[in-house]
């Protein structure tokens, strides 16, 4: 068993987790951090976990405010790592995390301490990563490289409302990769949006994933699809038993070509169009640059500049996903007039209805999609929906999940992620 580290929106790291393992083998035991029951976890391939660690051991949970609690554990580790160690002859570099505890940082440091002076005794070095937090960041666990060799170890404690887990860490996020694809790629537009290579790797997960996601109560979620639906997604999704991965990515807004690059480092093939001849020479660029600088072992079938309310895509039949950034309207840094909000939801669900109804019959039935599409945030936080995400089923579109929405507190568009399947 596993343990992840969700990220900044941890509801879309579940989901994400959830639809690559499986929900039954998922289990989320803090606001930061769930459990995943497999054999092995590929990080560098999801996009919303920021660490993972495999299980060492469980504690039983005692009735002991956290700092007493994380004394008494600090113990075990201790007795465990120094017969673990003893005879090791290499220098050791040890980060210690403490999740869901309220304990003071000094006193998760003091573990490594103790454990540094018991190993002195035995000749065996041991530096320990300095933090002024209960957890070390992404950033320090990946700059230390902490848990990819034996001699560099990150420790993390978790409290569940059961028990206390101690894991391993097998790796953090690769921030440095991620940060290159994002801001090295040779052509990037902040005016259409600039899709995250972590978010897009989500949507990918989400739409290719085998498992479903259990459906919540959710005022913005049809309680008319669910009850529809429910029955036949349990039977048919919940006992699905994993194949081979789809081969065939289209993105019909491709933009400048976010979603391609990631899919082809995952291996998919992909296909592509986007209105713009402008967004089409950037993607081509860009691909050409993940092609020359990155291994990766999909291939590019095609791309094309169209219009995705109107165009027939060549190999749409034998898409296995369709993944995409749809229309988000106009950036605003505060939010709109009523007059001009309304102006721009009517805009936007035109053209993203268009298109959806466009595409619904080149999609072989059961096709999964996992498209953004705009949200907007008013003063208060509260959201505009676009009309048609209450009108799915009449587009032909079955939602396999609540919406899920990402976006960062500041911001006045938001991306609404809708999981589908065509009916």
């Amino acid at each position: 068993m596993f343990i992840a580290i969700l990220g900044r929106q941890p509801d879309i790291s579940l989901a994400e987790l959830e639809a690559v393992y499986g929900v039954a083998q998922v289990r989320q035991v803090s606001a930061q951090v769930a459990t995943v029951v497999t054999d092995t976890i590929d990080l560098s391939a999801l996009g919303g976990t920021t660490k993972i660690g495999k299980v060492i051991t469980t504690l039983p949970l005692k009735r002991l405010r956290d700092a007493d609690l994380f004394t008494d554990v600090s113990k075990d580790i201790v007795h465990h790592h120094i017969d673990a160690w003893r005879g090791v002859n290499h220098k050791i570099t040890l980060g210690i995390s403490a999740y869901n505890l309220d304990v003071p940082p000094r006193l998760v440091q003091k573990t490594g301490l103790i454990l540094k002076s018991a190993l002195k005794k035995h000749s065996v070095s041991l530096r320990l990563v300095p933090n002024d937090d209960t957890a070390l960041s992404t950033a320090v666990s990946h700059n230390n490289k902490l848990g990819l060799s034996d001699n560099k170890v990150e420790l993390m404690v978790v409290k569940t409302g059961t028990d206390i887990i101690i894991a391993e860490s097998r790796g953090a996020q690769n921030i440095t990769a991620y940060a290159r694809r994002d801001h090295g790629k040779p052509k990037r537009d902040a005016f259409v949006g600039m899709l995250p290579p972590k978010l897009a790797q989500i949507m990918i997960n989400l739409a290719l994933g085998t498992a479903a996601v259990e459906h919540p109560a959710d005022p913005h979620f049809s309680e008319e699809t669910v009850k529809s639906e429910e029955s036949r997604i349990s039977a048919e999704r919940l006992t699905k038993v994993p194949v081979a991965p789809p081969r065939h990515i289209l993105d019909p807004f491709c933009g400048t070509g976010t979603v391609l690059q990631e899919a082809l480092l995952q291996g998919y093939d992909v296909l592509a169009s986007d209105l713009s001849d402008k967004m089409i020479d950037y993607t081509q660029q860009n691909l050409d640059w993940i092609v020359r600088s990155h291994r990766h072992t999909g291939t590019i079938l095609d791309i094309s500049q169209a219009d995705a309310t109107t165009h027939t895509w060549p190999h749409a039949s034998a898409v296995d996903a369709v993944v995409c950034e749809t229309y988000l309207g106009q950036p605003f840094s505060a939010p709109p007039s009523p007059a001009k909000l309304k102006e721009v939801v009517g805009n936007c669900n035109h053209i993203i209805s268009s298109f959806l109804k466009n595409i619904h019959p080149q999609l072989r039935p059961g096709t999964p999609l996992c498209i953004a599409v705009p949200a907007w945030r008013d003063n208060d936080g509260r959201p505009t929906h676009l009309p048609l995400t209450r009108d799915l089923a009449k587009l032909g579109y079955t939602l396999t999940r609540p919406p899920l929405v990402y976006s960062r507190p500041d911001q006045v568009v938001a991306r609404e992620l809708l999981v589908l399947t065509v009916r």
